[in-house]
C-alpha cells in the first residue's frame, strides 16, 4: 500500500505540488483571519440566576428564595454543581454544567424550570434574572470615566444613556456593568412630623404622587377628515412641579406635597462606588460572550468610544485600566517570534548537516505545509488560535521536519551509493526504494508519538480545557508531518534531487563520524561501565524526582493587576471608598504604574455578589519598567493596610482559581454542615490547624459572621388591636428607607423615577425608625414602636450552600514554599481532625486540580505504554527487540527530571505535558535505531553482531542528531527568552523536553547499541 501510494505521489508531483500550493494559500489566508485569544474557554458551562429581594434579610433570602429555586434547578440536565450565595436583598444560584454541555440547551432546561419556580417565589421578590453567558476570561476592559466639572449623577446619566447602549451594540459584548452608578431620581423625602402635622398618611403621599407621575394613553376623536390623538402632558423634572400636587383637603385648603416632603432631585441608596485615579468616577466593565474574540471585541470597543467622542466632552475616558488584549497581543508576537526563531535555526541545523541546497528545501517545505494543514483543521472545528495553540505548533516544529529529514538523507545516501554500481538503477526506483526503507519505521515512530500524546486528549476540567487544544495542533501537525514525507517529500526528491545534486561527504558529518565511531568502539568494548554509569545516573534522578515541588499553573507575566480588599462584614460603602482613595494615592506613587480603577460593593446586573465591604482594585503597569521591582513594589504597597485582607493577583491567575474552587485562593477548605454557628466554630478551628504549616499565606476563613442588622417583631396584641399586620409595617418602613417607585417622567430620551423615600433624618438611627408612622385602621395615627419590638439582632451577612447544603471556606495561599508541598500538608492535618455528625471537609484549589489531573495522566499514560508495546511487537514482531526498546525510554525521562531541577524544582501540569512530549521523541528515535539494525539484518544478509551494530549506529547517527537538533533548537528561543508573557506554560514545558532530548540522544546512542548487541540476537522473522 505504501509503495503504491508513493508512486503514485511521484508519478503525479505536478498534481501533487499543486495541491500543496492551494493549501498553502488557503491556510495563511484562514490564519490572518482566525480568532485570537489568550487562552482557551476553560470555565465549565455556567448558568447564574440573580434575584432581587428588597428588604429581605440573608436567612429570609436564603430560606424563601435560593432554597427554593435550588430545589426547582437542582437535578437539571447535564448539571454537575449547584451553588448559591444570600446576601441582604439578593439571592444568586449559579449552576455548573458537565463538559460537552451546549449552553443555550442547558439555559434552555433552566428557563423552563425557572418559569415555574419564580411564580412561587414571595411577593417581596422581584422576577429571577438570567444572566448573560460569559467567557471563561469574560472581562475585555475596564473602562473609568471621570470629570472634573460634571457630577456623579450627571456622569450615569451620560453613561447609562449614551455610551452602555453604544457599547452594548458591539458583536460579541454580552453584558456592561457600571459601578459607582448614580441614577437621577425625583424623590419625595417624606418627613414622619411633617406627615403627623398635617394629619396626612404615608399611603396618601404615595396615591398622590403615584397618580401624577402615571403614563396614560389619551385615546383620539374622528373629524369627517381625520383621526386626531389626544396627549396629555405629563409631568417634567423639575421638583416644583411635582410639589404643587394635591395630596388632600383640610378644612377646604389643599395640602400639597411640597408641605408634607421635600421634592428634590437625588439618587437612590448606593449599592456599590467606584473610584477613578485620584477621584470619584464611573467604572465599566465590559464583558464578552463565550468564543468571542478578545482582541476584535476590544478593538470594536475601542473605536465605538472613539465615535462617542464629539458627545462626551466634558467626560475623560480611560479604558487602559484593565486591557487584558494588550497581553494577548503580547504573548501571541512572541509565540509568533518563537516558531518563526526556531523555523530559522531548523533550516540551519538542515544546511549545516546536509550542504545541500536541494534538499534543505524539500526538508524545510514539511514545515509550512504541516503547520498550516493543522490548522486549517482546528479552524475547521472553530478552535481559536490561542497561545496553547501556537505552544502546540511550537513544539511540534522540530518533529515535523524528522520524516522529511530522515527520507530525504536516506534518498541522498541511496543515490550516492546508486553513483557506485555498475549498473545503476533508475532514478524513480532509488527514490521510491529509498523512501520505502525507512518508511514502515517512520510510520511506526510517528504512531507512537501520536499515541503518546493522546492521554492528554483526554484530561478534563481546566487541566483538558488548558491542553487539549496544544496536543490538538501537536496530534495535527505531526499527522500533516506523515502524510507529507509520504506524498510530497517524495514528489519534491524525484523533481529536484539526482546524482549530480548527491553532495560529498560533508566535514562535520565526517567530524562525527570519526569521533561517534570511536566512543562506540569504547563502549562496545567494556559495556558493563555504561551500564553501570546509566544504572547510577536512573538511580540518582529517580531519588531527586520525590524532592521536586509541584503547581498548578504559573504566575503570568500580566501588566494588569488585581488587588482585593477585604474589610470587616458590615463596612459601609464611604469607609471602603476611603480606603480605595488612599490606595490610589499610595499605588499610582510606584514608578510604572500608569492607572488605577476600583469597583466596591457590587453594581446592578453584574457578576459580582458582594457587599460594600469587598472591593477589587486595578492597576496597569507600564511594560518598559522592570517587571519583578514594579511587582515587588506594588505587594509591598498592599501588605501596609493592617486590619483588613489584602492581595496581588494577576486576572488569568485569579480567574483560574475561580473556576477551580469558586473562590481567589490556591488552597481551599471547604466545610459543610447544616447549621452557621458550628461551621464558623470548626472552621475557626480549621484555620488554626492550618496556620501550623510552614508557607501558609492570606489564611482566612471566609467572613460569613453575624452582623448588626435592625430587627423588626410584631407585637401580636398591639397589632391585632390597632387592624394593622407585618406587611403594613414592612410597607412603611420599606418605603421610607429604601423608597418606592410610584412612576415615571420623561426628558428627552431619558427615563427618571419618582420615587417616595424618607428624609435623612428619617433613616438615622434605631431611635428614629421606632418614630416612623403608620396608620391604624382605626383612624389614629401610630408609631412603629407601639406596634412592633425595633432592635439590634446579629445575622449572618451572608450564606453560602453547595449541592443543597450550607458551606464556608477556609482558603490560603503559599509562599517560600511550593503550593503541592503546602496543599499535602494542609489536606494531612485537616484530614486528622475529628467534626461533629453532619459535618464533613472537602478538598479544592490549584493542588486537588493538579492531583487529579496528574494521577488521571499516569494511568493514561500505563495504558499509552503498554499501547507503544503493542505497536512496537506488530512491527518488530520480536519481544526481545520490543524489550530493548522500552529500555531506552527511562533515558529521556532521567533528563526531563534534570530539567525541572534547573528550571526551579518545580513540576506544573506543562512540566508534566513535556515529559509525555519527550518520551515520544525518544520512542521515535530508538524504534528508527532498532529498526534500522533489524533492516541489516533482515534486507542485506548482515548477522548480528559488531558489523550490524557498528554499521547500523554510524548510519542512523545523522539522522537522529539531526532530528534531536531540530526539536531542540525550535524549543531554544523560548528557553532563551525565559517566562515572558506567552512562555509562563510553555518555558517549563520546553526545559523539560530539551533536556530529555539530550539525554535520550545521547543514551540512546551510546548505550542501546551495546544493549542490542549483548541481548538483540534473534531468529528474525
Amino acid at each position: 500500500m505504501l509503495k503504491k501510494l508513493i508512486y503514485s505521489a511521484v508519478n503525479g508531483r505536478v498534481v501533487v505540488l499543486f495541491i500543496s500550493l492551494v493549501i498553502m494559500m488557503v491556510g495563511l489566508n484562514t490564519m490572518r483571519q482566525a480568532p485570537l485569544d489568550v487562552f482557551p474557554e476553560f470555565a465549565p458551562i455556567k448558568v447564574e440566576i440573580q434575584t432581587e429581594a428588597p428588604g429581605l434579610s440573608t436567612e429570609e433570602t436564603e430560606q424563601l428564595i435560593s432554597m427554593p429555586l435550588e430545589q426547582a434547578l437542582n437535578g437539571t440536565p447535564n448539571l454537575k454543581t449547584l451553588r448559591s450565595k444570600s446576601v441582604l436583598g439578593l439571592s444568586s444560584v449559579v449552576m455548573l454544567f458537565k463538559e460537552g454541555t451546549d449552553i443555550f440547551q442547558a439555559r434552555q432546561f433552566v428557563q423552563e424550570r425557572l418559569s415555574l419556580a419564580a411564580s412561587r417565589l414571595p411577593q417581596v421578590a422581584k422576577s429571577p434574572v438570567m444572566m448573560p453567558p460569559l467567557s471563561s476570561l469574560s472581562r475585555v476592559l475596564k473602562i473609568g470615566v471621570s470629570s472634573k466639572t460634571l457630577s456623579q449623577m450627571d456622569m450615569s446619566t451620560l453613561t447609562m444613556w449614551t455610551i452602555r447602549p453604544r457599547l452594548m451594540s458591539v458583536p460579541g459584548v454580552a453584558n456592561v456593568a457600571v459601578w459607582g452608578q448614580r441614577d437621577k431620581q425625583l424623590q419625595i423625602m417624606v418627613n414622619p412630623d411633617r406627615l403627623r402635622a398635617a394629619s396626612v398618611t404615608l399611603q396618601q403621599v404615595i396615591t398622590a404622587s403615584g397618580n401624577a407621575a402615571s403614563i396614560e394613553s389619551g385615546g383620539f376623536v374622528d373629524s369627517p377628515n381625520q383621526r386626531i390623538a389626544i396627549r396629555h402632558k405629563n409631568l417634567s423634572t423639575k421638583p416644583e412641579e411635582l410639589a404643587n400636587t394635591v395630596v388632600d383637603f383640610k378644612n377646604g385648603a389643599p395640602i400639597r406635597l411640597g408641605d408634607v416632603a421635600d421634592i428634590v432631585i437625588g439618587t437612590p441608596p448606593a449599592i456599590g462606588d467606584a473610584v477613578i485615579n485620584h477621584g470619584d468616577g464611573l467604572l465599566l466593565i465590559v464583558e464578552k460572550h463565550p468564543n468571542a474574540n478578545t482582541i476584535e471585541v476590544t478593538k470594536n470597543v475601542e473605536a465605538a468610544i472613539a465615535e462617542l467622542n464629539p458627545a462626551l466632552k466634558d467626560l475623560e475616558i480611560d479604558s487602559t485600566i484593565f486591557r487584558p488584549a494588550t497581553f494577548i497581543e503580547r504573548a501571541i508576537d512572541n509565540l509568533k517570534n518563537a516558531l518563526l526563531l526556531g523555523a530559522l535555526l531548523v533550516m540551519l541545523i538542515l544546511m549545516v548537516f546536509l550542504r545541500n541546497k536541494r534538499a534543505v528545501l524539500i526538508s524545510i517545505c514539511a514545515i509550512p505545509l504541516s503547520l498550516i494543514s493543522a490548522v486549517l483543521v482546528l479552524t475547521a472545528f472553530n478552535v481559536s488560535m490561542n497561545t496553547m495553540v501556537i505552544a502546540g505548533l511550537v513544539i511540534a516544529l522540530g518533529e515535523v521536519v524528522d520524516d522529511a529529514i530522515i527520507d530525504v538523507e536516506n534518498i541522498i545516501r541511496r543515490l550516492k551509493l546508486n553513483q557506485l554500481l555498475n549498473s545503476p538503477k533508475s532514478k524513480l526506483s532509488v527514490i521510491v526504494n529509498a523512501s520505502l526503507e525507512v518508511r514502515s519505521a517512520v510510520v511506526y515512530a510517528t504512531m507512537i508519538v501520536m499515541v503518546v500524546f493522546l492521554p492528554v486528549l483526554f484530561l478534563d476540567g481546566i487541566a483538558g480545557a488548558f491542553f487539549k487544544p496544544l496536543a490538538m495542533a501537536y496530534l495535527l501537525a505531526i499527522l500533516a508531518s506523515l502524510i507529507v514525507a509520504l506524498v510530497v517529500t517524495p514528489a519534491l526528491s524525484f523533481l529536484l534531487l539526482d546524482t549530480k545534486h548527491a553532495e560529498h561527504d560533508i566535514a562535520i558529518v565526517s567530524w562525527l563520524h570519526n569521533r561517534y565511531a570511536k566512543l562506540l568502539d569504547a563502549i562496545l568494548a567494556k559495556p558493563k561501565k555504561g551500564f553501570v554509569a546509566a544504572a547510577m545516573a536512573f538511580m540518582a534522578t529517580s531519588t531527586g524526582a520525590f524532592f521536586l515541588g509541584s503547581e498548578f499553573l504559573p504566575e503570568f507575566k500580566e501588566t494588569d493587576f488585581l488587588m482585593h480588599f477585604l474589610e470587616r462584614p458590615g463596612s459601609s460603602i464611604e469607609q471602603m471608598k476611603k480606603m480605595s482613595m488612599r490606595a490610589s494615592h499610595d499605588l499610582l506613587a510606584i514608578p510604572g504604574v500608569r492607572n488605577f480603577g476600583a469597583h466596591i460593593g457590587r453594581a446592578e446586573a453584574a457578576d459580582e455578589v458582594v457587599g460594600p465591604n469587598f472591593t477589587e482594585l486595578w492597576v496597569s503597569v507600564d511594560p518598559n519598567v522592570n517587571y519583578e521591582q514594579t511587582v515587588s513594589a506594588i505587594k509591598q504597597t498592599m501588605q501596609g493596610y493592617s486590619g483588613i485582607f489584602t492581595d496581588v493577583q494577576t486576572y488569568l491567575k485569579e480567574r483560574s482559581k475561580e473556576v477551580l474552587s469558586g473562590t481567589s485562593s490556591s488552597i481551599v477548605v471547604r466545610l459543610f454542615g447544616p447549621d452557621l454557628a458550628v461551621l464558623r466554630e470548626q472552621a475557626e478551628a480549621i484555620k488554626n490547624t492550618m496556620q501550623s504549616v510552614q508557607g501558609i499565606a492570606d489564611l482566612k476563613v471566609e467572613p460569613q459572621v453575624l452582623i448588626p442588622q435592625i430587627e423588626i417583631r410584631i407585637k401580636p396584641e398591639a397589632a391585632q388591636r390597632y387592624g394593622i399586620n407585618t406587611n403594613d409595617i414592612r410597607k412603611i418602613t420599606s418605603t421610607v428607607l429604601k423608597g418606592t417607585k410610584v412612576g415615571e417622567v420623561y426628558k428627552t430620551q431619558q427615563r427618571v423615577d419618582v420615587v417616595v423615600i424618607g428624609s435623612q433624618e428619617s433613616k438615622l438611627d434605631l431611635h428614629a425608625i421606632q418614630q416612623l408612622p403608620i396608620d391604624s385602621a382605626f383612624g389614629p395615627q401610630l408609631r412603629i414602636k407601639d406596634v412592633a419590638d425595633v432592635y439590634f439582632v446579629g445575622m449572618p451577612n451572608e450564606i453560602k450552600r453547595e449541592a443543597v447544603s450550607r458551606r464556608i471556606d477556609i482558603v490560603a495561599n503559599a509562599k517560600d514554599r511550593d503550593l503541592g508541598s503546602v496543599a499535602s500538608e494542609v489536606e494531612s492535618k485537616v484530614s486528622a481532625m475529628t467534626f461533629p455528625a453532619g459535618y464533613y471537609p472537602q478538598f479544592l484549589g490549584e493542588h486537588t486540580a493538579q492531583k487529579a489531573a496528574t494521577q488521571k495522566l499516569l494511568g493514561l499514560t500505563m495504558l499509552m505504554i503498554l499501547a507503544i508495546v503493542l505497536i512496537v511487537y506488530v512491527d518488530f514482531k520480536s519481544y526481545q527487540h520490543t524489550l530493548i526498546f522500552l529500555a531506552s525510554l527511562p533515558f529521556a525521562l532521567m533528563g526531563g527530571v534534570i530539567g525541572v531541577f534547573l528550571s526551579g524544582g518545580v513540576v506544573s501540569l506543562g512540566s508534566m505535558v513535556g515529559f509525555i512530549a519527550v518520551l515520544g521523541i525518544a520512542a521515535r528515535n530508538g524504534i528508527l535505531l532498532i529498526s534500522h539494525y533489524r533492516h541489516l539484518m533482515m534486507n542485506e544478509g548482515y548477522d548480528h553482531g559488531l558489523d550490524v551494530v557498528k554499521r547500523g549506529s554510524q548510519e542512523r547517527l545523522v539522522p537522529i542528531i539531526m532530528t534531536a537538533l531540530a526539536t531542540s533548537l525550535a524549543l531554544i528561543p523560548i528557553i532563551f527568552k525565559g517566562s515572558i508573557s506567552g512562555y509562563e506554560i510553555e518555558y517549563p514545558l520546553a526545559v523539560v523536553v530539551v533536556s530529555g532530548l539530550l539525554t535520550s540522544t545521547l543514551l540512546n546512542l551510546i548505550l542501546l547499541p551495546s544493549i542490542f548487541l549483548r541481548y538483540g540476537k534473534i531468529k528474525v522473522i
